[in-house]
């Protein structure tokens, strides 16, 4: 993946505001970088769940200790969303972003010799927190690109960052069934030293574009919230979504390692390319929501996501073959529901105050990521104690509660709220 990263110039010396748009359109060099970064920080945060039985058998975790990796990881990026996202708008976000590529390669490199359980847990959450760095070169595509192209240009790089996500979880499968999850982690970490080196050389300076105090930018993220009903509705439903979406990603390894399948991190890592739909989903659901609204694009998603989850309560009762096929389809199933409900919760959000949108996101996103953290660590909790049929149950309940959100009347909700 790394190779994907140009590392041609584009002089920095010249300052952008965070706020500017000029007439020239972005360099396709500058348009790759741009997307290969979001891809490969926010990769970082997937690596781990398909390596999650082999790392067990490795360091002799139980299934409960190893489910911690991915909970501390998606926990330190909802932290770190919360805490360091913010900086963009204060401070010149292409240092931030080098800083934080520098940080996110170290905390790998430690992974990939961490000694024990303790010490990989505390890179887990390291990880989480550093590869933040993908919801700061979002807000800077935004910033560089024209008004004629914006849309185009940071479309191109949800796509990276949605092909960063589809992609780790069946490069790391094959790399750890093949060379061992401590040769992912190095791997990673070589990659993201290399973004470092090509965002160093290919990104302008940002112009900070407010002097707020940094408490001031965080009680700013509490007055939104307390502000805008469509944004407490939006959050809480995307992240019951994001609950059973985690539960299921942070467990499929653990259970196809055991009986009856006994596969390894390949196999568990391969589901990943269920996520594809997703990614095809986002330009669907962008026109759907664009005709009928996304609120309506919010009910279908989280339905969707609900039956799909569903169908796989009756996976126990089938043949080990059936049921495997029953899992993929409903991966499918459930990435495109989830995918398309997060399209239309944020153009819900971005249509509240185009003055606050990186600040609005960033408090979608932080519900997100707790969300996937509640289901990474109760996921494995459930599947140590009640096994898979408890897991796909969990995952269930919990898009069906995302969808009473989305279906119930919107009686507190602001006028100024788009509906």
């Amino acid at each position: 993946m790394a190779a994907a990263v140009p590392t041609s110039p584009v002089r920095p010396a010249q300052p952008v505001t965070a706020s500017h748009g000029g007439s020239e359109s972005l360099s396709r060099g500058l348009r790759w970088l741009l997307a290969a970064g979001a891809g490969l920080s926010v990769a970082s945060l997937y690596y781990s769940q398909p390596m999650l039985g082999v790392m067990k058998a490795t360091l002799g975790a139980s299934d409960a200790a190893v489910g911690l990796v991915p909970t501390l990881t998606l926990l330190g990026y909802a932290l770190g969303i919360l805490l360091l996202t913010p900086l963009g708008d204060r401070f010149d976000r292409r240092r931030i972003i080098l800083i934080k590529a520098t940080l996110l390669s170290v905390a790998l490199l430690l992974g990939s010799i961490a000694p024990d359980m303790g010490v990989l847990l505390a890179v887990s959450f390291a990880v989480g927190l550093t590869a933040t760095l993908a919801q700061d070169i979002v807000p800077a595509a935004a910033a560089l690109a024209s008004e004629h192209e914006r849309g185009k240009v940071v479309g191109s790089v949800m796509t990276g960052l949605l092909l960063g996500i589809l992609l780790s979880r069946v490069i790391s499968g094959v790399v750890a069934e093949h060379l061992g999850w401590r040769a992912m982690y190095l791997i990673a970490a070589a990659s993201v030293a290399l973004l470092g080196v090509a965002a160093w050389r290919g990104l302008p300076r940002f112009r900070p574009a407010s002097t707020l105090s940094y408490g001031a930018l965080l009680r700013s993220l509490a007055s939104l919230w307390s502000k805008h009903g469509a944004l407490r509705r939006a959050a809480l439903a995307q992240g019951l979504l994001s609950i059973g979406f985690s539960a299921f990603w942070s467990t499929l390894a653990v259970m196809l390692h055991g009986a009856p399948f006994h596969l390894g991190s390949a196999a568990a890592g391969a589901f990943g390319l269920a996520g594809a739909a997703g990614a095809l989903g986002a330009p669907m659901a962008g026109r759907i929501a664009d005709r009928f609204g996304p609120k309506v694009v919010t009910r279908l998603g989280a339905g969707l996501a609900a039956l799909s989850f569903a169908t796989m309560l009756v996976s126990p009762w089938l043949e080990p073959d059936t049921r495997l096929w029953l899992i993929a389809a409903s991966a499918i199933g459930f990435d495109l529901g989830v995918q398309i409900t997060l399209v239309a919760h944020q153009t819900i959000v971005f249509g509240i105050d185009p003055a606050a949108r990186s600040r609005l996101n960033a408090v979608l996103f932080v519900c997100v990521f707790i969300g996937m953290s509640i289901g990474a660590a109760s996921g494995s909790l459930v599947l140590a104690r009640w096994g898979w049929g408890a897991v796909t149950l969990l995952a269930t309940a919990s898009a069906m509660a995302a969808l009473w959100v989305r279906l119930f009347p919107e009686a507190r909700t602001a006028q100024t709220d788009l509906k």
